[in-house]
Formats: structure tokens, sequence, C-alpha cells
């Protein structure tokens, strides 16, 4: 039988350590799936999940014991459907956000041609890290999104800090390539 959380002491602590994270679990599961809705729905089990062994929860940090929850629903969810690494192609229509975050702070007000530019940046590195291999793309985002430690990553990944830190080195080359090759296509383009 799976442990529940039946105080509601336990109730509000599982609220104040995980509540504040799902952003970041839906970070990590949007970029290893590469899918919004399939995201929203492993964030969803995830959380099920966590809820639910809780009361077993006895260290003190809460986001790397919630993000491993995330990325094994991810896995698993990739594993039981067949999926694989590559399957999942981007499609604007499909992977465009529904919101643009602003890419600079800035109290003037914007043009609508820098609205433009900063959607298509932020586009671009959507794609550019997409294009990653899985075991790149998650500690890319672990990493510079989440700013985890290495250790951190280590412990959710189950990998050693030597190996983080030799994927996230092979990702951001990735990134560099794929990003200078974009814009090498751009100036083919507009000549």
């Amino acid at each position: 039988m799976p442990d529940r959380v039946t105080n509601p002491m336990e109730h509000k602590r599982f609220e104040r350590l995980f509540l504040p994270l799902m952003s970041a679990a839906y970070n990590l599961a949007r970029y290893l799936l590469r899918d919004d809705a399939q995201a929203e729905d492993i964030v969803q089990d995830a959380y099920l999940r966590a809820y639910r062994a809780s009361g077993r929860f006895t260290d003190d940090n809460a986001k790397s014991w919630f993000l491993t929850i995330v990325r094994n629903c991810c896995f698993t969810f990739l594993s039981r459907n067949h999926v694989a690494d590559g399957a999942v192609s981007f499609d604007e229509d499909i992977h465009t956000p529904d919101q643009v975050i602003p890419l600079y702070r800035e109290s003037i007000p914007v043009s609508p041609e820098i609205v433009m530019m900063r959607v298509d940046e932020q586009n671009l590195v959507r794609r550019a890290i997409e294009s990653l291999p899985i075991e790149f793309r998650e500690v890319l985002v672990l990493r510079e999104f989440e700013e985890l430690s290495y250790r951190e990553i280590a412990d959710i990944v189950n990998i050693p800090t030597g190996t983080v830190m030799s994927r996230l080195s092979r990702a951001r080359n990735h990134l560099k390539q794929f990003l200078s090759a974009e814009m090498d296509q751009e100036d083919c383009n507009g000549m």
C-alpha cells in the first residue's frame, strides 16, 4: 500500500516544499518530452507520486528529490510509449510558446519588431536545445535553467559528477554549432 499524507501538517509541508517547484518540474518535463501536453500530464503524475511518498521524504533538498521523480516519470513515459529520442520533431505550430517571455528586462516600451525578434530568438534557442540528445538536454536544462549544482544533477540523473560536466560541455558545444549553422543559413538566405 502506498504511503499517504493524512496529517494536515504533512499536507502543508508538502505544499510548502513542492508546489513552488511546479515551473521547474514542467520545464524539465517539457524539454525531455518535447511536448507541452505530455509534460503537463507527467508533472501531474509526478506530483501525485511525490505526494504519496512525501511522508518518507527526509532530505533537505526537495528540488532534487522532486525533479528526480519528474525525470523518472518522463523516462517511464518514453519507455512505455516506445518514443525514440529523435522521434519528436520540432513543429513551430505546436512548440511555439503561447506566451512570450521577455528576453530582456526593460522599462521602456518596445516596438513590434523587437518583440518579434525576441520571439524568433526564443524559438531558435528552443529548437537548438531540442536538437540535443536527451542525455545532454537534461543536464543542460537542470544546470542552466534550474541552476542546480553538478552534484545535484548527478544525484538526479544518477551519474558521476564528471559525467555531468562532460555532458554539459558537449551540450554547450552542440548548441554553439547549431546556432552558428543557423546564423550561417540566415546569412545565405538574406543575400
